[in-house]
């Protein structure tokens, strides 16, 4: 399959500081592509990356389009939507008003869509975000995400905090989302990315280490001991 991203020799620097320096893998049209690592190698560096949230030299490389030039809004109105770590919804505004500020100027949002895959924000739609559960806010989060017409998910951190049973919850609305779009997913739950993921991308020192199949990687205890610290049936806990 033709990539639909595809990032070759990326580094990147937050305040002076280099946080990435050769990152090169690329993403598949469908399905679930997921970003491992250990803690603070530039997993979440590289979605930010990507989204030209921080400075970034390479070469990006986006439906046949080479995108590492353009500014963050410019990236997403062609079709990529960035999920960031810990939801950031608006806390003051309701459900609804949080679904309205992410909805492009000039077009009408796909509501139907949103409230078809999340049913809780239509009847929680009068609720201020700040007084939902994580797993609640975790559902804003993804609507604003396919509120548009978004084609690529950028996805951090979605189940870090959440209690097991809000885990698997996400764990169904992410399958659910990845139908719609493909999905890139940093995450360090390994039963989730089991779960998920068809692909998997390992960083290690701001460097690409592995790449290749998720159940080949997470099977092989050797690979995961030695670039994430654990076997890959477990949990990995550190933080992005």
């Amino acid at each position: 399959m033709t990539p639909l991203l595809q990032l070759t020799g990326v580094s990147a620097s937050i305040a002076g500081q280099q946080v990435l320096e050769d990152i090169t893998f690329a993403v598949a049209p469908t399905g679930v592509t997921a970003i491992l690592g250990r803690n603070g190698v530039g997993k979440t560096s590289t979605l930010k990356a990507t989204m030209g949230l921080i400075d970034r030299k390479g070469e990006i490389t986006y439906d046949g389009e080479r995108i590492a030039s353009l500014p963050t809004h410019r990236i997403a109105s062609r079709g990529i939507a960035y999920v960031p770590e810990d939801r950031e919804v608006f806390a003051g505004l309701t459900v609804t008003e949080n679904l309205k500020l992410a909805v492009r100027p000039g077009t009408p949002g796909h509501w139907e869509r949103v409230y078809d895959l999340f049913p809780e924000l239509k009847t929680r739609g009068a609720q201020l975000a700040g007084s939902l559960s994580g797993g609640q806010q975790q559902m804003v989060s993804l609507g604003r995400a396919l509120i548009n017409d978004s084609h690529l998910l950028l996805v951090d951190e979605p189940t870090k905090g959440l209690a097991p049973r809000i885990v698997t919850e996400v764990t169904h609305t992410l399958a659910a989302a990845a139908e719609l779009a493909p999905v890139v997913l940093v995450e360090q739950n390994l039963t989730v990315v089991r779960a998920l993921a068809e692909r998997v991308v390992v960083i290690s020192s701001g460097r690409v280490v592995h790449t290749g199949g998720a159940l080949e990687f997470l099977d092989d205890e050797a690979l995961t001991t030695r670039h994430l610290g654990v076997a890959g049936g477990d949990e990995h806990k550190e933080d992005a």
